[in-house]
C-alpha cells in the first residue's frame, strides 16, 4: 500500500486540485532540461543582467570610510548632545557615551570630487564609476536580524533571499553552473544560510555555497575507482528512479533533487575550468592582488567576474570581520587592506571587458557604526564604535546606476539622515528595478497571500539610476 500524507491527500481525493498541480510539474518531465531554470523576460528592459553583491558583514564604519564629519573631531571626548540621541537604544554602549572623531584623513577624489578615506586608495581610482549613498537606513541594530533583513526584506529566517527572488523573476542563463552562487571570506556570517535561502520559494532557487579553495563543492571530484562511464550510468539510474517517484507523488522537492544531481554532474566539467585562475593573465591577477591557489577575498572577486562571464545571475561574497566594538581604526585599516584593492579591481575589470554596464556591483554592510565611542574595560574594548542603524553608507556601480555621484546626507555628527533617506527596502526596490523587475509585481503566493522582497514597503530611488 502506497503511503499518503496529508500533503498529497487533495491530489488523490478526486477533487482535481492536486492533479492540476501535478500536471504542471510533469510537463516535459521526460527531458533532462526541465530541471533547469530557463531565462524569463523581465517586467521591462533592465540595464543589469547580473548582480555581484560584496556584503561587508559586521558593518564597516561609515564615519571612518565614507562620511567625514569635522564636527566629530571638534567634539571628541565630549558627551553627544541629548537632543540628538533622544529615544535611541544601543547594543553595547550607553546612549550618552562620548563622541569619537574620525580615525583617518579624508580627501576629495576623481573628477566627481567624492570625499573618501585615506584607507581606500584603490577605490579612489574608480570613484568616478561608483555611486556613493551616504543615507542608507535600516530597521535592525543586531547583526543576524540586520543581515537577514537586507537579504530577505524581513528580520527573521524563512523568507526568500534577494538572489532567490532574482532567479524567480529572471531565471538562469547558464545550465552548467548554479545561477545563484555564494562565497565567503573572513570569520563567520551571523545570519547564516538564511541570507541565501529560498525560504518558501521552491528550493531550486536557493543559493549554492562555493568554497574559496579547491573544489568549489565538496565531493565534486570522483573517488578512486569511479570513472566517467560509471558516474554517468549511476546518475542515469538515479535520475530515472527519481522521475518515477516524482510521477507517483508529485512532490516538487523531488524535482529539486533531480536538478541538484544533474547540476552536480555538469559541475564536474564546468567547475574545474571556472576555478582554474592560472589561465588569467599576470596583469589581471596583479590587478586584483590575487594568488590563484590562495583563499582570499581577491580570489573570490575574480571568480565572481568569471561566474558572470559564464551566465551566473546573482553572486554574494560575504566578507566577515567588520564588527569594530574595539579599535575601529585597526579594524577598518585591516579590512580595507583585504578588500579595497579587489573591490576596485572588480569594477575596473568589468569596465574594461565591456561588462560593467550589464553587471551591478553592490558594496556595503548591514548597518553603520555610532559617532559615540565604545569602551568597556570588562570586555577589553576601547576606541570602538557600536551598531548604528539610523544611517550608514554603501556604494553601487554599473548595471544602470548613475556613476560619479554622492547621494544623501547625514547631520553634522553623522547620526541621522537629513537629506534623501534610502531605506533598505528602497535600495532593494532600486536594485530590482535595475534588473528590469518591478518590486511590487514580483510576488509569490504563500500561506494565502502574496509576498514580495520589499514586503509592503519600498520606493525606487530614481535619482540613482541612469
Amino acid at each position: 500500500m502506497k503511503e499518503t500524507s496529508r500533503r498529497y491527500f487533495f491530489r488523490d481525493c478526486g477533487v482535481g486540485l492536486g492533479k492540476a498541480a501535478l500536471a504542471s510539474l510533469l510537463v516535459g518531465s521526460a527531458s533532462r532540461a526541465d530541471t533547469t531554470l530557463p531565462p524569463k523576460k523581465p517586467h521591462f528592459p533592465g540595464k543589469a543582467k547580473a548582480v555581484i553583491h560584496l556584503f561587508m558583514a559586521g558593518a564597516p564604519s561609515q564615519l571612518d570610510l565614507f562620511d567625514y564629519k569635522p564636527q566629530l573631531a571638534k567634539l571628541e571626548g565630549k558627551p553627544i548632545p541629548p537632543e540628538v540621541i533622544k529615544g535611541q537604544r544601543y547594543a553595547f554602549i550607553r546612549s550618552d557615551a562620548a563622541v569619537l572623531g574620525p580615525r583617518f584623513k579624508f580627501a576629495t577624489q576623481g573628477k566627481s570630487g567624492t570625499e573618501i578615506s585615506e584607507v581606500l586608495p584603490h577605490l579612489a581610482k574608480v570613484v568616478d564609476d561608483i555611486c556613493l549613498v551616504r543615507s542608507v537606513t535600516t530597521d535592525q541594530f543586531n547583526h543576524a536580524p540586520a543581515q537577514i533583513f537586507f537579504n530577505t526584506g524581513f528580520s527573521q529566517p524563512g523568507r526568500p533571499s534577494f538572489g532567490s527572488w532574482v532567479l524567480y523573476g529572471l531565471g538562469s542563463e547558464t545550465k552548467d553552473l548554479p545561477a545563484f552562487v555564494v562565497m565567503s571570506t573572513g570569520s563567520g556570517i551571523s545570519g547564516g544560510s538564511a541570507n541565501w535561502s529560498s525560504g518558501f520559494l521552491p528550493t531550486t532557487y536557493t543559493g549554492t555555497r562555493f568554497r574559496n579553495a579547491g573544489d568549489p563543492i565538496l565531493n565534486l571530484t570522483n573517488p578512486p575507482g569511479v570513472d566517467a562511464k560509471l558516474q554517468t550510468d549511476t546518475l542515469d539510474v538515479v535520475g530515472e528512479l527519481n522521475r518515477k517517484h516524482l510521477a507517483d507523488v508529485g512532490d516538487p522537492e523531488i524535482a529539486t533533487r533531480i536538478a541538484q544531481y544533474e547540476m552536480a554532474a555538469r559541475l564536474q566539467t564546468s567547475a574545474p575550468e571556472l576555478m582554474d585562475l592560472k589561465k588569467e593573465t599576470k596583469e589581471t591577477l596583479d590587478l586584483y592582488g590575487c594568488e590563484p591557489e590562495k583563499p582570499s577575498f581577491a580570489r573570490a572577486c575574480l571568480i565572481a567576474r568569471r561566474l558572470v562571464e559564464r551566465g551566473v545571475r546573482y553572486i554574494n561574497i560575504y566578507h566577515e570581520g567588520w564588527d569594530a566594538h574595539s579599535d575601529v581604526a585597526g579594524n577598518s585599516r585591516n579590512n580595507c587592506k583585504i578588500t579595497d584593492q579587489a573591490s576596485a579591481a572588480l569594477v575596473m575589470d568589468l569596465k574594461r571587458r565591456g561588462m560593467l554596464d550589464s553587471t551591478l556591483v553592490v558594496w556595503g554592510g548591514e548597518f553603520g557604526r555610532t559617532p559615540m565611542v565604545e569602551s568597556n574595560p570588562t570586555l577589553g574594548r576601547s576606541l570602538g564604535r557600536d551598531h548604528h542603524p539610523q544611517s550608514y553608507s554603501m556604494w553601487l556601480a554599473g548595471g544602470g546606476i548613475k556613476p560619479g555621484i554622492s547621494y544623501g546626507q547625514t547631520d553634522d555628527l553623522g547620526f541621522h539622515v537629513v537629506e534623501n533617506k534610502v531605506h533598505v527596502h528602497d535600495l532593494q526596490a532600486t536594485i530590482l528595478h535595475a534588473l528590469g523587475l518591478d518590486h511590487e509585481r514580483l510576488t509569490y503566493r504563500h500561506a494565502g497571500r502574496d509576498f514580495r522582497l520589499t514586503d509592503v514597503h519600498g520606493t525606487v530611488v530614481k535619482a540613482l539610476l541612469t
